[in-house]
């Protein structure tokens, strides 16, 4: 069990970290609001989850302890791999899932995409006992009450883009930020940032 990596980040993709760890690069699986954090040339400690199958090894990393043991406390739940389990994260952080499932809250797990009314309320039984209660006062992954402008535009650097893709990538998705209910999510404008310089390319 690799328990977390530290060294430094050697090249970030929209859904995956390298980092150099003793001579060895290894592409660590994170959610875009870990992955706004991190910056190429830079030190970073990511704490990891190895997922082992048959054809694959796969390094899933967080930014946290908190946020790993939410992963693979999710996957004990039928149905939920690693890959919905951190659809999971990256729409919620850990205590705004454990706050949705203590409410019983439906509409705030079928915001995680590929997950329906039925799978919903599936996981609100199952993952009751599980999950335990609400630790802290956050409400969702990556809040901002102000800047996510600037964390944004920092992490499309951070992914190597030039300071003009970066402007008009932030430009693409205002609309959206300005459109959502509450405090903009950084992890999903960022995903609609990356698309949107996909579609100029």
């Amino acid at each position: 069990m690799i328990a977390f990596v530290s060294g430094t980040v050697a090249a970030l993709a929209p859904d995956t970290a390298v980092v150099e760890v003793g001579g060895v690069g290894m592409a660590v699986q994170c959610t875009p609001n870990t992955l706004s954090t991190l910056r190429v040339g830079q030190t970073a400690r990511l704490a990891t989850s190895l997922v082992v199958r048959e054809d694959s090894l796969t390094l899933y990393g967080f930014a946290d302890d908190d946020e790993r043991q939410t992963f693979e406390l999710l996957q004990t739940a039928s149905g939920v791999g690693p890959r919905l389990a951190q659809a999971m994260l990256a729409v919620h952080a850990p205590d705004a899932l454990r706050r949705a499932v203590a409410t019983a809250d439906e509409k705030a797990l079928t915001a995680v995409p590929g997950i329906g009314k039925k799978g919903a309320q599936k996981l609100l039984l199952e993952l009751k006992d599980r999950l335990g209660a609400p630790v802290g006062t956050a409400i969702a992954a990556g809040p901002v009450t102000a800047g996510w402008r600037d964390q944004l535009h920092a992490a499309l650097i951070g992914l190597g883009y030039a300071t003009r893709e970066a402007d008009e990538a932030v430009a693409a998705v205002t609309p959206q930020a300005e459109a959502a209910e509450g405090t903009p999510q950084v992890g999903a404008l960022l995903k609609a940032a990356l698309q949107s310089l996909n579609r100029a390319r």
